[in-house]
């Protein structure tokens, strides 16, 4: 499985230099020119591990450094300093905060390849020593979801910000605590497709959970979110002690396969008129409050999920009005008549 190295580097001549290296090396590169950037880039798709030249503008390396450091999600990143020359005091500072390595410029391919290589083993190593400890600890421990739960570290999301990225390798299911989640595709012309609604007590992120493989799509916060990440041992250590989950699991992987399959089919074959009608309900049924029968997403976000233009969109959504079947809503949209909703063809 390809490694994710994120770049930072202002000279830009430099920075491509490095970029072809590790792309020959079979990396995936992401690059960024000054340390505010990398740290939200960071944020978004958890690097495998993160290079960075010390003088870099608006934050430089060493700050960089110390803020990743208290972010738990970041906090265990290899990180590696990138220096043209660097005296002993600047080591001893970049050490004390944290660092992993130093490469002095201009520094070797090999040198370089090297530097990553030991790092990711190193990393690969610890994280599998924890993940056993840990595991063995909770074996005796996790008696109760709710009580585990409450003992796990909760992450936070602003609204708009990515969750992960397709391609992002994950070992963990996602579960919403609280807020709205959205999972979305882009195709080749960068028109987005809308795959999934989450809302509180949702599971989502399965899919490259269950298989081990890099996602498939990419998710965003639609409002302010908080959330859970249990990885595969918690996950087999709860089955163990409550075997009522594992059928809860199955229900859940299995209601959302046939979600999909019945929007696959909607979209291949239905009338405008009777996909946004469905997708409504759908919407509605997934991430809302049921019986204040209000969708509060955007109508971009509506479109993208329906697969329709925008201004197809407000078309339909004007003659449902009139039809008197949805409303306005301070929120957003209310159903008014969700049976002739789903009675539209």
């Amino acid at each position: 499985m390809k490694k994710t190295v994120l770049l930072i580097e202002s000279e830009i001549t430099f920075r491509k230099y490095i970029t072809e290296i590790l792309e020959l090396a079979n990396y995936i590169i992401i690059t960024a020119e000054n340390g505010k950037k990398e740290i939200e880039m960071a944020k978004t798709f958890i690097p495998n591990i993160i290079i960075c030249d010390i003088l870099i503008p608006r934050l430089d390396g060493f700050d960089v450094l110390q803020i990743i450091s208290k972010i738990p999600i970041l906090a265990h990143i290899p990180f590696i300093f990138l220096a043209e020359n660097i005296d002993y005091s600047d080591l001893r500072k970049g050490m004390n905060l944290g660092a992993d390595d130093f490469l002095i410029k201009p520094f070797k391919e090999t040198e370089l390849l090297k530097a990553i290589e030991s790092r990711l083993k190193r990393a690969e190593a610890f994280e599998h020593q924890t993940s056993n400890i840990n595991r063995d600890i909770q074996i005796e421990n996790i008696k109760n979801i709710k009580t585990f739960l409450s003992k796990k570290t909760i992450f936070s999301f602003k609204k708009n910000e990515t969750i992960y990225c397709k391609e992002n390798l994950s070992n963990h299911l996602f579960l919403i605590k609280k807020g709205k989640v959205k999972t979305y595709k882009i195709n080749e012309d960068g028109k987005e497709f809308i795959t999934g609604y989450f809302t509180n007590d949702q599971y989502f992120g399965y899919s490259s959970f269950v298989k081990h493989s890099s996602h498939f799509e990419n998710s965003k916060a639609i409002t302010n979110v908080k959330l859970y990440k249990i990885n595969k041992s918690e996950i087999n250590t709860i089955i163990k002690n409550n075997p009522k989950f594992l059928y809860e699991f199955i229900d859940l992987l299995t209601d959302n396969l046939i979600d999909i399959k019945e929007q696959l089919i909607l979209l291949a074959y239905s009338s405008v008129r009777k996909k946004t009608a469905r997708t409504l309900v759908r919407i509605l049924q997934k991430t809302t409050i049921k019986e204040a029968e209000e969708i509060n997403i955007s109508k971009s976000d509506l479109a993208n999920s329906i697969g329709i233009e925008y201004e197809t969109l407000i078309r339909t959504l004007h003659a449902f009005k009139e039809e008197k079947l949805i409303k306005e809503s301070k929120n957003g949209l209310k159903i008014i008549n969700k049976k002739k909703l789903l009675q539209i063809q």
